[in-house]
This record gives structure tokens, sequence and C-alpha cells, in this order.
């Protein structure tokens, strides 16, 4: 279900608090905020989508040491106090502050 903004209508017109509300696509326009009854309406956002260029898509990718290899980076992860362990990429296989 897509996610709508919308904000607090002030009384004199201006724009004031905003928020979000999951709603169905055939749900009715809210015009009223949800706790204080105040009087509000949609805001026109960016969607989001999901594609090559996403967060969804880059976190994936950064996430598998496999492929963080391949781009040609080297990662480690902290094993223990002032050591690390290489996971993907070349380099040592092991850094140590010792």
């Amino acid at each position: 279900m897509p996610t709508y903004v919308y904000e607090v209508i002030n009384p004199d017109g201006t724009p004031g608090e905003r928020f979000e509300v999951i709603q169905r696509m055939s749900d009715p326009v809210l015009t009223e905020h949800p706790k204080t009854g105040e009087s509000v309406r949609r805001v026109i956002s960016a969607a989001f989508i999901s594609g090559k260029w996403s967060d969804s898509e880059a976190k994936r990718t950064l996430n598998d040491d496999k492929r963080l290899g391949d781009l040609g980076f080297t990662k480690y992860v902290k094993s223990s106090k002032g050591t690390y362990e290489k996971r993907a990429g070349d380099g040592p296989d092991l850094i140590s502050s010792d």
C-alpha cells in the first residue's frame, strides 16, 4: 500500500505539521488529522521507485562480499578489539592495531 504525505492547514492558511499515512489507493483522501481533528490536505511528493540506482539496490549490492571484490573494493569486518578480518577484495587477510 502507498504511503501518503499530509500536512495540517493552519487557521491562517499556511502549511503546518506534515505526517505520513499508509492508505489504499481506493481509500478517500483525508480531510482531518486522524488524532487532532485539524484540517489537512494531501501533499504531492516524489514516489519511491526501487530500481538499479535505488537505496535498496545499493544496500543489496554492498552487502554482497563477492560482488564488492569483483568491483575492486576491499571490505574488512571488525572481529575483536583492534582486529579486522578481510571479507572481500585484495589486501592483507588481517589488520591489527597490535
